[in-house]
């Protein structure tokens, strides 16, 4: 009985780990699946192009950039449309739950221009990051590479839509 008992627990500790998948490995395979779209930000210091993730439906936006620590240099996630079931601009509010990296998040208007940069947000905090204004995209960049290329509030952003 006691040889049953424990090739049972073998058995399912076996299966677990053969179908228990972790956080990081789900978001490799969504990011693998993801499509690239290209960002340029035109700033007074020039203009800075990002290849970056799209989150443009309502699950990829909720879970955003959770649990990546890989995210590239000039990389990152375009939340557009937003919002992703349309309704037209509205204000936007984030945070960092299961967020290990700093992130800058640039909330865009609906011309185009950045009304508002978070910088270097704090990782996992759920404190909320509001935009402050109605608008109509976000993205979300490493922490510190706005300020580290000159990126400010009222430059333009574009991207193909």
């Amino acid at each position: 009985m006691k040889l049953l008992a424990m090739a049972s627990l073998a058995f399912l500790l076996g299966a677990a780990a053969c179908t228990g998948r972790d956080a990081a490995a789900t978001a490799s395979d969504e990011r693998a699946k993801a499509p690239l779209t290209e960002v340029t930000i035109a700033s007074a210091s020039g203009r800075h192009v990002f290849r970056v993730e799209v989150a443009d439906t309502p699950e990829k936006q909720q879970r955003g950039l959770m649990y990546r620590t890989d995210i590239p240099k000039d990389g990152g996630m375009l939340f557009a449309p937003y919002p992703p079931d349309g309704g037209g601009p509205r204000e936007a509010s984030f945070w960092m739950k299961n967020t290990p990296s700093p992130l800058d998040i640039i909330f865009i208007r609906p011309d185009g221009t950045i009304a508002r940069i978070a910088e270097n947000t704090v990782p996992f905090s759920e404190a909320q990051v509001p935009s402050g204004e109605p608008v109509s995209a976000v993205l979300e960049l490493n922490g510190g590479r706005s300020a580290e290329l000159g990126i400010a509030e009222g430059d333009k952003v574009s991207w193909n839509k």
